[in-house]
This record gives structure tokens, C-alpha cells and sequence, in this order.
């Protein structure tokens, strides 16, 4: 039939019959399978040996008619109620005068629970091996949620366990309250459809999935797959509250945290505000005795500190310190004195000694020291001057010039002189050469006498108290200059 009908256009299309037929032989190749499903209700019509079951699928929104003869289903599940999950072989079929399909079972079976466990524990394995349970990924809850966002049961006791228990824990908590079916076909859906909603909803810190407890039946939509996979994709940290502590639907594992009921999950998501009462009032005794132990020992160490000599009168070691300068100061004093007294000593005997020694000195005791006007030569011998020649005296209190009018006659003994003409002298000229000393005195207008002045050449002006020092020999006649200008004679002679 199919082959023979031409394919279809807008200048021949197909009427409905043939759709309808074509819709039907396509499903027709499907053949016999198995389903699983939920029985979301049964029809037995009296007098009738046909029965109509709406099956459902536990994570969608789906369903798909069956009919069976009342012998297949009193055969395979006699018991048969909504809710139950079954497993029937039928083959589906389409009525093109209804434009319906459905499934038509020969063979009806009811689930039981030793099957819906090994089922679940396929189902388990799959989503640990896939990384649903992994507590790596798990994410801490706040310590203070500012609101909590819950999906449980229409005023059931669960919402009533947790709201209480909450508030009573934290007063000023707040939550935003999504009740769904918790069983039956529609569960699934609504609480998934509730997660969504409270994870988009940016002011909610924590999703509280909430139910009683029941059967294992009961609680197998928090067993299914898809509600654990959007449990797993949540944003927000979600807390599972599910049945009883014995109870461990899948969705447990997924969570963030797991609540072994209702009633605990208020431990698990606020903080006891007595508690935390409790807990900072003894954190602030603590801190209280503390900083008072410490500021009492501080204390105790000022006033031990405080008792102490040299703080109780801090005058009696400066007075004790005083009294030590005052002591080194007087012994001080004593020392550099005696020092002082030496040294001065020391100095006056260095002082008479130099003195002594000092060619100043020997001029002081009457001797001169002769130089040639010409180069400044100290003349020793007679020899070493010659008539006319300039001479500069040097005496204890000045210079004078003279000059060699006469040179004397040398004489075997040393120290022979020679007779000079003097000329006045102002310069003065440091003594370097011993000299003789010249005893002079004055006569009549003031002329020396002939036989009293003298001028000794000694070879070594330091030496002038040598007895082999050089002088003028006696009888030698020198003419001097004085300051005032006019000539004095003169006789040297020779001293030992």
C-alpha cells in the first residue's frame, strides 16, 4: 500500500485515512517489546474483561495507555494499585479512528522490591562511577544563611519539623517554601522544577529537600536519576532531609550535606543562638581573666619594681655617684699638683742648666763675639782681619761696628790680637759664638781706661768658658764707636 501511494504535494496530498494509515504501519514495525513504568491509574470496568492502565514514566512528564485482558492482569499482578511500578510486554498499536496510540500487553508483571533495589543499586553504581557522589565536589554551607529556600510536602509534618526547629534555633531566620507532590508520578518533576526555581533565585544560601519517612516504594523518586542529575548541576549547596536515618535514597549521596531527618537538618544549616551565646560569654570570661591575670602580674612587677632602692629614692645614687666625683676629683686634684710641682721643677733646673750653657749667658758676663763686616766670619785670629778691615762686636745688649786700625803683633802665645777702629753699630743679630768677656770703665768725659777693655775672639762660642778660647793679646788697641757717636779707646787683654 505504501509503494503504491504516490508521494504526497501540494496538487496531491494525502487525506487523514491515509496518514492514519501509514502512522500505524510504521508503528506496527516496533513489534512486541518490554516497558517500565508507574501506574498512574487503573480502570476495571464491570462486565467488561478489558483493563485500562495509564503507565508513566517516573522522570518525565509522560504517559502511554495500556489495555489487558483482567486474566493477564489478575495473573501477573493481582494487587494492582496506583503508584506500583510494573513491567509489561505489549505491543503498541494506533487506532487511526481515534487518531490514539497505545499498548496493548499480553503479559503484565509487578515490580517487587528485591528487583527495585537491584535497580537502584545499577543506578548507584552508575552515578558514583560518573563522579555524582564524589565528596570533593561537595560545597561547605555557610555559617549564617540569610535565607533558606525549602521544597517539601503541602503542610506536612517534615515542613512543620523543620521551620520549628529552625526558628527555634534562629529566631530571625528566613525561608522561602516550595511545596510539590513528594510521591507519585508527579514528584519527580515538581521537585526538579522547584530546585530550578530556588537556584536562580540569587538571595536563597541553601536548598532543603524535606520528606517524612515511608516506604521504599514511597521514596523512589528521590531515588530516580534525573532528580539526582539536577541535584548535581545545582549552583546552590543543597541539604537532603529524607525519611528516616535508616532511609538512603540516592539523592543523599548527591547532596552537599546529608540530614538523617527533618528534625536534624535544623542542626545542620543554622547555628543554636544560645549556643553561640553560651559560647561567646565564656570566650569573654576567658579573655577577661586573661587580660586581668596579665594587668595583675604587670602590677605586681611595677610595685616589686616601684620597691626597690634606686626607684623608692632615686637621689641616693646620684648622692652615692657625687660623693665617688667628689672623691676622684680631690685625688685628681692632689695628683696633677705633685705633678704639676715637679714639672715646674723640672723645668726651672732645665731652665738654670740651658741658661747656663746659653750662649746669651756668656755674652751676659762680658764677653763679645767679633764678625767681618765684609762676609760675616767670626774672626778667631789676628790673622784674619787686616787694617781697615769692618768688624761687627757682638755684645751682650746690641752690636757696634769697629774697624782695624792697627793690627797688633802676633805673639807666640794663642789668642794674640790685633788693634781695630770701631764704629757705632744699632743693628742686632742673634749671638751664635762665644765670647770673651771686656771690662771697661769709664774716665774723665767717658774713655775707657787703655789697660781695662778688651775683646776676645774664642774658637767655639759655646765653649767661652774654655780655658784655650782665643782672645785679642794684650796690648792690642781697638777704636769703638758708640751710640753717641763718639770714639773710645780701648786695651784688650786676654782672659783665662
Amino acid at each position: 500500500m505504501t509503494e503504491e501511494t504516490p508521494r504526497s504535494s501540494p496538487e496531491n496530498p494525502w487525506p487523514v485515512r491515509v496518514v492514519s494509515q501509514k502512522i500505524g504501519s510504521w508503528i506496527a514495525r516496533l513489534g512486541w517489546i518490554w516497558v517500565d513504568g508507574q501506574v498512574a491509574q487503573i480502570t476495571r470496568r464491570p462486565g467488561s474483561n478489558v483493563v485500562f492502565i495509564t503507565l508513566r514514566d517516573p522522570s518525565a512528564d509522560l504517559s502511554l495507555s495500556v489495555t489487558t485482558n483482567r486474566d493477564v492482569l489478575d495473573l501477573g499482578a493481582p494487587a494492582l494499585a496506583d503508584g506500583a511500578r510494573i513491567l509489561v510486554h505489549a505491543k503498541p498499536e494506533f487506532y487511526p479512528a481515534r487518531g490514539s496510540l497505545s499498548l496493548r500487553a499480553d503479559e503484565v508483571r509487578q515490580v517487587g522490591l528485591g528487583e527495585l533495589l537491584a535497580r537502584l543499586e545499577q543506578l548507584k553504581k552508575l552515578l558514583a562511577a560518573e563522579g555524582l557522589f564524589d565528596p570533593r565536589r561537595k560545597r561547605r554551607l555557610p555559617f549564617l544563611p540569610g535565607r533558606i529556600g525549602l521544597i517539601t510536602g503541602r503542610a506536612s509534618a517534615a515542613e512543620r519539623d523543620v521551620l520549628m526547629n529552625t526558628g527555634r534555633r534562629w529566631p530571625a531566620v528566613d525561608f522561602r517554601v516550595i511545596n510539590v507532590a513528594v510521591q507519585g508520578t508527579s514528584a519527580v518533576p515538581q521537585m526538579i522544577d522547584a530546585i530550578s526555581v530556588l537556584d536562580r533565585d540569587p538571595t536563597i544560601d541553601v536548598i532543603v529537600l524535606a520528606r517524612g519517612g515511608g516506604s521504599t516504594e514511597d521514596l523512589l523518586p528521590f531515588s530516580d536519576e534525573a532528580l539526582c542529575r539536577a541535584v548535581f548541576a545545582c549552583t546552590t549547596p543543597v541539604v537532603s532531609a529524607i525519611g528516616h536515618e535508616t532511609d538512603a535514597p540516592l539523592v543523599d549521596y548527591v547532596a552537599d550535606v546529608r540530614a538523617s531527618t527533618p528534625t536534624d537538618v535544623a542542626k545542620r544549616i543554622v547555628p543554636d543562638l544560645a549556643e553561640e551565646i553560651r559560647v561567646i560569654a565564656q570566650a569573654r570570661a576567658r579573655m577577661w581573666r586573661t587580660v586581668s591575670g596579665l594587668v595583675d602580674r604587670e602590677q605586681h612587677r611595677l610595685d616589686s619594681l616601684c620597691s626597690r632602692p634606686v626607684l623608692a629614692r632615686p637621689e641616693v645614687i646620684v648622692d652615692t655617684r657625687a660623693a665617688e666625683v667628689g672623691s676622684l676629683t680631690a685625688r685628681a686634684e692632689v695628683v696633677f699638683g705633685h705633678r704639676l710641682d715637679g714639672a715646674d721643677r723640672d723645668i726651672a733646673h732645665t731652665t738654670a742648666r740651658l741658661r747656663a750653657l746659653s750662649p746669651q749667658a756668656t755674652l751676659d758676663r762680658g764677653y763679645a763675639i767679633v764678625h767681618r763686616a765684609a762676609d760675616g766670619q767670626i774672626v778667631r785670629t789676628p790673622d784674619a782681619v787686616a787694617a781697615g778691615d769692618a768688624l761687627r762686636i757682638r755684645l751682650a745688649a746690641g752690636d757696634v761696628a769697629a774697624s782695624v786700625t792697627e793690627p797688633a803683633a802676633r805673639e807666640p802665645a794663642p789668642g794674640a790680637g790685633k788693634t781695630v777702629a770701631t764704629d757705632p753699630a744699632a743693628a742686632s743679630e742673634p749671638a751664635v759664638n762665644e765670647a770673651v768677656p771686656a771690662d771697661t770703665s769709664e774716665t774723665g768725659a767717658g774713655e775707657p781706661a787703655p789697660s781695662e777693655a778688651a775683646v776676645a775672639i774664642p774658637a767655639d762660642p759655646i765653649a767661652g768658658e774654655r780655658s784655650d778660647a782665643t782672645a785679642e793679646p794684650a796690648g792690642t788697641t781697638t777704636e769703638t764707636t758708640p751710640a753717641n757717636g763718639r770714639p773710645r779707646r780701648s786695651a784688650a787683654r786676654s782672659k783665662r
